[in-house]
């Protein structure tokens, strides 16, 4: 019998985490719950940051973690052009509504929508993450 293992948190890599934090909180309604500043050597947007759901809510804790080398993603991906490796599903229940609320929050419609009842936005970073019904 395997080990029992719980997902608990998805670190997405970032050039500006407090930032992203801070759109994520406001985009999700969830507080930022830790906003470490750069370690020696690191400009000063760098650092990690987290927002957490309450204990309550079955949901992943989402940290923010500086990467050094961070490349913007292109989303639909393009050959020889840094992909977006993974991103986030949120499922809401009014899809409209919720796209002009990330909009409002800082996120951008993404140009290429592939599906009628699926949004796909970028986040300031350039994320991309997908609105679902």
């Amino acid at each position: 019998m395997p080990p029992r293992l719980r997902l608990t948190s998805v670190t997405i890599g970032t050039s500006q985490p407090s930032e992203l934090a801070r759109f994520y909180s406001q985009l999700l309604s969830l507080p930022v719950t830790a906003d470490e500043g750069p370690v020696p050597g690191e400009p000063d947007k760098g650092g990690w940051a987290q927002i957490r759901p309450p204990e309550q809510v079955n949901a992943p804790t989402l940290d923010f973690e500086y990467e050094r080398c961070y490349a913007r993603p292109v989303w639909p991906s393009v050959s020889g052009r840094q992909t977006a490796t993974q991103h986030l599903d949120i499922k809401v229940d009014d899809l409209p509504a919720a796209v002009d609320w990330a909009v409002a929050c800082g996120a951008v419609l993404a140009e290429v929508q592939p599906q009628d009842d699926v949004r796909v936005l970028l986040d300031p970073d350039g994320h991309p993450f997908c609105l679902f019904l």
